[in-house]
């Protein structure tokens, strides 16, 4: 399935259930028969007008979770139904928990947002112009690596971060700190590397300790070097209108800090009543993560670091959603009423 495609198909079943999730927070924080049948059917009838495979939901009220359950097939052949204990990858959601391990790095003195990044990556394109806050928020000015809604042959092939930021990061900027909005997956390469070079510590060692372990993510997996497994949901592709396949998977090294992250939906449910109890940072690094930031014109990107700061349904809504090889994700917290969305598809 192309990621396009994809994309559509995750957003029907996101406002599906959005819709009927939120009706479900106005009226009551336990799940009654007739509420689950609907979400449910919202789920069922999705995956039956596109052909997506499967996906994983997991919904959270009052700050709990309420409902957990898989639909359709995490393996065509043999056929084997998902289960909401499978893992998926969920893509770009993965930049948040790189994000926040920045703001945990900065709460303990070894960085501040405002550094540039030639403080800890000195070698790159105006380095000492553009700042971490920037490379988190995508206004640095850095070209994206992966702008394609595909893998490109060349990212078969297994890459380090200094290559990529070789290719990406040592050319010229796309435009000057600061002055537009960009999506950027190099900008959260070059974040990784500030991470492990602040802290001493590889990305992921730095991940589980200071938040899957604290939270009790206890199946999360770094899909960047190694495949999902058996017991987990197997990613399709679909070329034009064909049959699906087993989607290929990217090499070694390019989802590094932007999208390396694998998990099932009830980890990634944990994450968000983090988020909702701001459990992890102290109150102003939660306002910094959650603050859409302004370019130097005056003009709001609606984003914050790692994550999009709007609001649907008149409500405040923090929101990213995320798109690898195979996979598609979507992750909605909506922090004044407790409550949040993840739902994961292959």
């Amino acid at each position: 399935m192309s990621f396009s495609i994809a994309v559509r198909n995750r957003m029907g079943l996101v406002l599906l259930l959005l819709s009927v999730s939120l009706a479900m927070a106005q009226a009551d924080s336990t799940l009654a028969p007739e509420i689950r049948a609907k979400i449910d059917a919202a789920a069922q009838q999705v995956l039956f007008s596109t052909g997506v495979p499967s996906a994983s939901v997991a919904i959270v009220q009052d700050g709990r979770i309420v409902y957990l359950r898989a639909y359709g097939d995490a393996r065509l052949d043999p056929r084997v139904p998902a289960k909401s204990g499978m893992r998926y990858s969920i893509g770009s959601i993965s930049k948040q928990f790189t994000a926040t391990a920045i703001l945990m790095l900065a709460e303990q003195g070894k960085l501040s947002l405002d550094d540039p990044v030639a403080r800890f990556v000195p070698d790159l394109t105006r380095a000492k112009e553009v700042t971490i806050r920037q490379v988190l928020s995508h206004t640095s000015g850095y070209q994206d690596y992966w702008p394609q809604d595909y893998v490109p042959p060349f990212m078969l092939q297994a890459v380090g971060a200094n290559k990529i930021l070789d290719l990406w990061a040592r050319k010229p900027l796309d435009f000057d700190p600061g002055t537009q909005w960009q999506y950027s997956n190099t900008g959260y390469v070059i974040a990784g590397l500030i991470v492990e070079r602040a802290s001493g510590t590889p990305l992921l060692e730095f991940l589980s300790k200071h938040i899957f372990e604290p939270l009790e993510m206890k199946s999360v997996m770094n899909i960047d070097q190694q495949r999902l497994t058996e017991t987990d949901a197997t990613g399709y592709t679909r070329y034009g209108l064909g049959p699906l396949r087993v989607a290929p998977k990217e090499g070694k090294g390019w989802l590094f800090a932007a999208g390396e992250l694998a998990m099932p939906a009830e980890d990634l449910a944990k994450w968000d009543i983090s988020i909702i109890n701001q459990k992890l940072l102290k109150p102003a690094s939660y306002r910094e993560f959650e603050t859409s930031i302004v370019l130097k014109n005056g003009v709001a990107t609606n984003y914050g670091l790692g994550i999009s700061v709007r609001r649907d349904f008149s409500r405040r809504t923090l929101e990213h959603g995320g798109e690898v090889s195979g996979f598609t994700s979507a992750n909605y917290v909506f922090p004044d009423d407790r409550a949040a969305l993840v739902v994961l598809t292959n």
